[in-house]
Order: C-alpha cells, then sequence, then structure tokens
C-alpha cells in the first residue's frame, strides 16, 4: 500500500463549509490525526483509526503522522479553519525539515475556509481592502512581539483579523490590544467580534472601538477591526475597495 499525508481544513464549523476535497480525503483515510476537538468532528467508520492528541503538541503530532504515511498508511491531518493559517501545515513541515527523509513522501496540504474569512462573510465586507491577520497567543511568540507587529498594522492602516484574542491563562492581555488600537487607530473604529461563526454558537456583535471590552472574546473568538475608511450599511459592515475613499 502506497502512503500519503494530507493535511486538511474542516472549516469553521459547519459540515456544508468542509470542501469536497476534504471530504474525499477523509473517505479515503486510514488515519486521522489533530487536536482532540478537530478529529471529533470526523465521523468514525470501520477502517479508519482516529488519533486526537493535546493542542501543545504539534510537533509530536507531526512526526507521529508522517510516520504513518512512510509505513503505508493514508493520512489525513485535521486542523479548524485552513490547515495554512495558525494550524498545522506549518510543524508538519517543521517536522519535514528536521528529518529530509520524509520530503519523498506524498504530502498535501488542502485548504479550508478559515474562521477569518467565515467571521467576515457574515459581517459584510470588513476586509474588503487590504488586511492583515495576527494571532494573538503568545505560546510560540513574545508578547512584545505582537505589540509591536499591531502597531505597525495599525499604523499602516490594514483592516485586521485577531486569532486567539483571550484565553483563561492570558486574560489581560486582549484589554491591552484595545488599548493599544484604541490610541493607534481612535475611538470611532468599528470592531467586529465573531464567536463560533457557522455553528449553533454563532454569535456576532460590531461595536466601535470605544465599546469594545475584553470580555467580548473569547478563543472562539476572530476579532475583525476595519481600517479608517470602514463604515456600516444597514446591519452591514464593509471597506471600500478603493483606498482612501470618503
Amino acid at each position: 500500500m502506497s502512503g500519503w499525508l494530507a493535511v486538511a481544513g474542516l472549516g469553521p464549523g459547519a459540515e456544508a463549509l468542509v470542501t469536497p476535497e476534504v471530504d474525499a480525503a477523509l473517505a479515503q483515510a486510514t488515519d486521522v490525526v489533530g487536536y482532540i476537538p478537530y478529529v471529533a468532528r470526523v465521523a468514525p467508520r470501520p477502517g479508519l483509526a482516529l488519533h486526537p492528541s493535546d493542542n501543545r503538541v504539534e510537533l509530536d503530532r507531526a512526526r507521529a503522522a508522517l510516520d504513518m504515511a512512510a509505513a503505508g498508511r493514508r493520512v489525513v491531518v485535521v486542523s479548524s479553519g485552513d490547515p495554512g493559517v495558525f494550524a498545522m501545515a506549518s510543524a508538519i513541515f517543521e517536522a519535514v525539515e528536521a528529518q529530509p527523509a520524509y520530503a519523498s513522501l506524498d504530502i498535501r496540504i488542502l485548504p479550508g475556509i478559515t474562521a477569518m474569512l467565515a467571521a467576515a462573510a457574515r459581517a459584510g465586507a470588513p476586509l474588503g481592502h487590504d488586511f492583515c491577520t495576527i494571532n494573538l497567543s503568545d505560546n510560540l511568540k513574545p508578547f512584545a512581539m505582537i505589540e509591536t507587529r499591531l502597531r505597525h498594522a495599525a499604523r499602516a492602516d490594514f483592516a485586521m483579523a485577531f486569532y486567539n484574542p483571550r484565553s483563561a491563562s492570558r486574560p489581560h492581555q486582549f484589554a491591552r490590544v484595545l488599548e493599544i488600537l484604541r490610541e493607534e487607530c481612535g475611538p470611532d473604529r468599528l470592531a467586529v467580534f465573531a464567536r463560533a461563526v457557522s455553528t449553533p454558537q454563532e454569535r456576532l456583535r460590531t461595536v466601535t472601538l470605544a465599546e469594545a471590552a475584553p470580555e467580548m472574546a473569547d478563543m472562539r473568538t476572530v476579532v475583525l477591526v476595519g481600517n479608517a475608511a470602514t463604515r456600516r450599511v444597514g446591519r452591514w459592515v464593509y471597506t471600500p475597495r478603493s483606498a482612501g475613499a470618503a
């Protein structure tokens, strides 16, 4: 049996937002590897082994998946959203770089709809012009780097999407992020708090930075902050396609 490894994005939550390409890979897989809640989204079936693991063992998970593929298994490593956005695709290639023999394997990256894009679609088009994405978790980088990137992005007038804004272990940091955004962007800039988009727990709230509070976000929330031209039209939020539009 010829093995392969696919790194697949399961989308933001709804089954309808999983791509046919990912569904086809899961149907052919002998093994599914991933963080516990993501593996739980894959329906068990005869001949399929599920390998859930903790969220802080990404490299161990990557090496285990590559070893299975090298042994002839058909392995799907699952991430939520898109696997290349703060997810497992980078971990797989980090493991390949450390062990070049893995480079000969059949490795495929299967894109998914990331939470940022699902949230933007629900809100309207807040990312309609240039934008950037910042992961606010300091697990893999110092918070000082987050602050620097945040200030530069705000000063460049990007619309911004923030992942992992606030967790139980670092509830104070998102308050600091909001302080910086108010300093750099002013109090009237629009912000969208989008929680669990496409699931039954979905909640969307649009406020100004003056109204934004840390308690509005958790780890299932994506926060979208517009640029200087972002505005409301009815219940929608959008950013004009033209730079400097009035």
